[in-house]
């Protein structure tokens, strides 16, 4: 671990951040977040790379790609390569980024918080989570709540970015992107991913962090990044989660019957389930959201508590934007 110490009247903290990034713009993004801590004399970084031990493609294939679903629905993830990390270090913070795989957290990130070594380096300690996704990532973060709950880690905070796109839009771009390694295969629309200006401003979680671990403030309970727009969840879509999550649940539950990863005998059953996600996907989806639009004068009271709920702990507040040059 880098643990520089140079001079000064503050105590050195020590901040983890765990990072897996299968196209590269997590890391992109974390990167931007830690740079106002890089530098500092009183903060000491330590970034652990997972490396699954056979290492998921970029870019995937497309047997590949639908095969990482069942596991990944069911969070049963593919093992690690050794970790450089023997459980008795000691952090003042957690950073814990993670992609979105098929409405849970990836299976890289999965497998760390499962490893016998989480609990031992997260017991008690606080952690930012950092979102990089399409757009529906709120129960995915429930999953991760629980396994934060399960090695005894306080989440403080939680900074989410998503592809700005429509959504029947990205339904298409993403997984192009992901097959083909092309963010902007169709001319016609979007570039698949986050925004550009949004990687950018990432930077103000960074800054916002440098501060609170110097006023000691990762000792408390309030969240760190609050007024800083670090979360903004869309309730209207919460309704496709829930069913895209049933969906991926019970397929998974039958492609894991089949055989293991990677094993043929699974293929003929991902094509099938690729002809009803397909099928999904241009009725009931469209029908869903067309619903939820007409109903939406009736749910702004509940859409208002869902959003609540989902925005916490940091919230989509902005006052305190202008402080970090935003």
């Amino acid at each position: 671990m880098k643990t520089t110490e140079a001079s000064t009247s503050r105590p050195i903290k020590r901040v983890l951040v765990l990072d897996y990034s299968q196209t590269g713009q997590l890391s992109q993004i974390v990167g931007n977040i830690l740079a106002p801590l890089r530098h500092e004399s009183d903060i000491a970084l330590h970034v652990e790379q997972l490396r699954p031990l056979k290492p998921f493609p970029f870019p995937w294939g497309f047997f590949s790609f639908l095969d990482a679903f069942p596991e990944s629905a069911h969070m049963v993830p593919a093992p690690l390569q050794p970790l450089s990390l023997t459980g008795e270090e000691e952090f003042d913070l957690v950073i814990l980024p993670y992609q979105v795989w098929f409405l849970a957290p990836s299976q890289p990130v999965t497998a760390f918080l499962k490893h016998p070594l989480a609990h031992r380096l997260l017991a008690g300690k606080p952690v930012v989570t950092v979102i990089a996704c399409r757009n529906m990532w709120m129960l995915a973060q429930e999953k991760m709540k629980g396994l934060l709950a399960d090695c005894g880690a306080r989440l403080l905070d939680n900074v989410v970015l998503v592809d700005p796109s429509p959504t029947l839009a990205s339904l298409l771009t993403t997984p192009l992107w992901l097959l083909s390694g092309k963010r902007d295969l169709l001319k016609l629309l979007p570039p698949a991913g986050v925004d550009a200006a949004s990687i950018r401003a990432a930077g103000r979680f960074g800054l916002a962090l440098r501060d609170a671990l110097r006023n000691g403030q990762e000792r408390g309970a309030a969240p760190l990044l609050s007024g800083l727009r670090a979360a903004d969840s869309d309730p209207r879509l919460l309704a496709s989660e829930r069913a895209a999550t049933r969906s991926f649940y019970l397929w998974g539950k039958l492609l894991r019957a089949m055989g293991e990863p990677g094993q043929r005998r699974r293929y003929p059953f991902l094509l099938l389930y690729v002809a009803f996600l397909i099928a999904l996907i241009l009725t009931v989806v469209p029908l869903s959201l067309s619903i939820q639009s007409l109903l939406r004068p009736f749910l702004r009271q509940r859409c208002a508590l869902l959003k609540r709920r989902f925005d916490q702990p940091s919230g989509c507040g902005t006052e305190r934007m202008h402080l970090y040059g935003y």
